[in-house]
């Protein structure tokens, strides 16, 4: 009876274990389109809500790390009183995971931004998040971009 219950379980973690990443991918997908959604909504008072509450939170902007959420959603909320837009290439985005509790997300960004009152720079950047799964559910624990040479080099390919 033991043995029985055993491959019982073990079949059933075989057939269940891709709904599981699936489920995953789906639950980090949404997280991330809140994200985008958030930024182009200029909703601070969301955002915090998505980056993880630590000191080691870090996103790296415009060649600078910023350290912690507080110090981020003070430096975003400068951003939002210019132009601060995200497009996201669909096709490009990729959700990588780490573990059952790590997300990497990878997309390929279009961001125009700009202080208040000057013309907006459009600069296309590969964004990479690392997303923890808190008992509140997906956070977002890193942001960095690497911005894409003018020139194109660096365009993904698929192998």
């Amino acid at each position: 009876m033991k043995g029985l219950l055993a491959l019982v379980f073990a079949a059933a973690a075989v057939f269940l274990a891709p709904v599981q990443a699936a489920s995953m991918d789906e639950e980090v997908r949404a997280v991330f389109d809140r994200y985008v959604a958030i930024q182009n909504a200029h909703d601070s008072k969301s955002m915090r809500n998505l980056f993880v509450d630590s000191p080691d939170f870090l996103w790296i902007s415009r060649g600078k790390p910023i350290w912690g959420r507080e110090a981020a959603l003070k430096e975003l909320e400068e951003r939002y009183k210019g132009t601060w837009h995200l497009e996201v290439d669909r096709t490009e985005l990729r959700v990588i995971s780490v573990s059952r509790r790590v997300a990497h997300v990878y997309a390929t960004t279009q961001l125009t931004a700009g202080d208040a009152g000057a013309k907006p720079a459009r600069t296309r950047a590969y964004i990479n998040l690392v997303m923890v799964k808190k008992p509140e559910g997906w956070q977002i624990a890193s942001v960095l971009p690497i911005q894409v040479p003018p020139n194109g080099a660096g365009k993904t390919r698929r192998d």
